[in-house]
């Protein structure tokens, strides 16, 4: 019999019907016995009366695959409204191990349990609440895409194999090549410049890495990355906007139609400018406001201190009504070869997209000029000769327009649209400093 989908049994009522999946839940109570199956679209509930059919699942565990024929019966106290009767059970793969946790119940997502829940991931994701955090993320994914292909965006794909690191600095991760030293790409900053010449505008969401020796809520040391550049850019502001409408169009829309997940996960409501404009403050303003508010000097800081973005992304919250805020114009130290500089006024010309307390973006415009971009990099210390550089400089050389872009975490914008406590627990199978496995 052709298989149904547990989400399509209340259509059926009166139908006989095969559903096919995973054992999920057994309920022996004497003369009424209810198995609940699991399929991709959610669970239904069955009733076997038949002692012959009930002894093909003794000794069997949840995990089980099973084919189930049955009548469909309407029924409000079962799952979707519906269950089957009379069932004939078949079983296709026998689970007779007991599973070291039940993934009918909730899973702990405190941070003392946080070892337990990665370590058991395999079994865990099959619990329909942790499988929401994934449906919302793989959405997020695709909203992003939906907006930037209306934009005229065109997606690529670059490799995570370099000669040299994209970013400079010590923490890459280093590999023999075939008797080269490589590196696993930091992020595709090199490709995507060079590839505004050619589309001008282009995006990539891929993996990065970075050695950073960090143990903290928000660090990963495989992240999952959406780069945007974007050519013939009037000016920075031009890039903040097409951020900034890009990140609200995406949680509007995943607010929306995942609105019933999102709060059966807590999430937080979803608060936004009503002009649809996300506000920006520079570094030394929020420096001037988080220090006469807090009484903690922070205005000799190249960088906002973690608790210095918590602090203006609630600021925001109350006295804008937003859950984003950019921090603009950081101070010339902290500029990568890279950026475009404004020498006057010494700082950078670098955005910082925050949501809910957190950095989720950096969005800079690029320096596009040939001779400046070579001086920058030997000011940065770099070897522009390098075979690593050759091909980037090259784009430069002959012809690149001014041009900007964003670094966006994948895994963070995940993490703050649900409220979760830690960004590894918006990741299927995380990796730090600890963790390798599985």
């Amino acid at each position: 019999m052709t298989r149904t989908l547990v989400r399509e049994v209340a259509s059926k009522t009166g139908e006989i019907i095969t559903v096919r999946g995973w054992l999920h839940k057994k309920r022996l109570l004497g003369g009424l016995n209810f198995i609940t199956l699991r399929d991709r679209s959610g669970l239904v509930q069955t009733l076997i009366d038949d002692k012959d059919e009930l002894e093909k699942l003794r000794g069997l565990q949840t995990g089980t695959v099973l084919a189930l024929t049955g009548t469909v019966v309407s029924d409000e106290r079962a799952p979707g409204g519906a269950e089957l009767h009379d069932v004939k059970v078949e079983v296709e793969v026998p689970v007779t191990e007991e599973p070291p946790i039940e993934i009918d119940k909730p899973i702990s997502h405190k941070s003392e349990h946080l070892d337990t829940l990665f370590e058991y991931r395999v079994l865990n994701i099959r619990n329909l609440q942790e499988q929401k955090i994934f449906k919302i993320r793989a959405d997020l994914t695709r909203y992003i895409r939906d907006f930037l292909n209306d934009n005229e965006f065109i997606e690529i794909d670059t490799p995570k194999l370099l000669a040299e690191p994209t970013e400079g600095g010590a923490e890459v991760f280093k590999l023999d090549y075939f008797g080269k030293t490589a590196t696993l790409a930091q992020s595709p900053q090199f490709f995507k410049q060079i590839m505004v010449g050619a589309f001008e505008r282009v995006y990539e969401i891929g993996h990065s890495y970075r050695a950073e020796p960090s143990a903290t809520t928000r660090h990963l040391t495989e992240l999952t990355m959406l780069d945007i550049e974007m050519g013939f850019v009037k000016d920075h502001d031009e890039v903040l906007d097409m951020v900034g409408d890009m990140t609200q169009y995406t949680l509007r829309r995943v607010y929306d139609e995942h609105a019933a997940d999102l709060k059966s996960l807590n999430a937080p409501e979803l608060k936004l400018a009503e002009d649809g404009k996300v506000p920006r403050f520079t570094i030394a303003q929020i420096h001037d406001m988080y220090t006469k508010a807090t009484k903690t000097d922070t205005t000799q800081e190249k960088d906002l201190i973690p608790d210095e973005e918590r602090w203006i992304s609630d600021y925001a919250r109350k006295q804008l009504g937003t859950d984003l805020v950019f921090a603009v114009r950081f101070p010339i130290e902290a500029g990568k070869f890279y950026h475009k500089l404004d020498v006057e006024d010494r700082t950078v010309l670098w955005g910082d997209l925050l949501f809910r307390g957190l950095e989720i973006s950096t969005a800079p415009l690029r320096e596009n000029n040939y001779e400046k971009m070579v001086e920058q990099m030997k000011n940065a210390g770099l070897d522009v000769e390098h075979e690593g550089f050759k091909y980037y400089l090259q784009a430069f050389k002959f012809g690149l327009p001014q041009h900007g872009g964003c670094g966006f975490g994948i895994d963070r914008l995940v993490q703050k649209t649900i409220g979760l406590a830690n960004v590894k627990e918006a990741t299927l199978f995380p990796r730090d400093i600890n963790r390798l496995t599985p």
